[in-house]
């Protein structure tokens, strides 16, 4: 397999990065369509450069219904609270789902080493997702109801679903070029 460009790793990893942001700040701001349409754009980039786009767009939906069901979970539990967007009775927001689907498109690229150190990836889901929950809960666009269980219970989750999503990539990958 051929490596990717430096420009194509940073690119990916700075993506991310804005398809987080808007989807947190537009929910905090009664906008949440904001992020909807920007992880719309990011993954239509992301598709179009793939290898594979197919198989790419499978871990993608893999990891969107895998964020509802988790965020659902964690809503249904009372632990997290979410004000507005786009919702489906009794599930999550849009929105929250959403920012999976944008963590996927960097499974096969800009965290693509993680694919092949499982324990790492758990640890980082563990240690990390919690950071971004609070993040996000301290920018408005989530209530962490009971912080001290919501944040161990997202890192509980984050530790058995990255080494899963990282499992999912390397079968989906549509970044594999011979």
């Amino acid at each position: 397999m051929r490596k990717l460009s430096m420009a194509t790793v940073v690119t990916n990893a700075v993506l991310f990065q804005v398809g987080w942001f808007a989807c947190v700040l537009g929910a905090a701001n009664g906008t949440p369509w904001i992020g909807l349409v920007t992880v719309g754009a990011i993954a239509a980039w992301h598709l179009a450069r793939a290898q594979n786009p197919a198989s790419e767009l499978r871990l993608l939906l893999l990891a969107l219904l895998a964020g509802a069901l988790f965020e659902t979970l964690l809503a249904q539990t009372g632990w997290l609270r979410f004000e507005g967007g786009l919702r489906i009775a009794g599930m999550a927001p849009v929105w929250m789902a959403v920012l999976w689907a944008n963590f996927a498109t960097t499974l096969n690229v800009s965290l693509r080493p993680l694919r092949e150190r499982l324990g790492l990836a758990a640890l980082l889901g563990a240690v990390g997702a919690p950071l971004a929950y609070f993040g996000g809960s301290r920018l408005g666009a989530l209530e962490l109801v009971e912080a001290t269980p919501a944040l161990l219970a997202i890192g509980a989750g984050w530790l058995l679903l990255s080494p899963l999503l990282f499992m999912a990539a390397r079968r989906f990958d549509g970044y594999a070029r011979p």
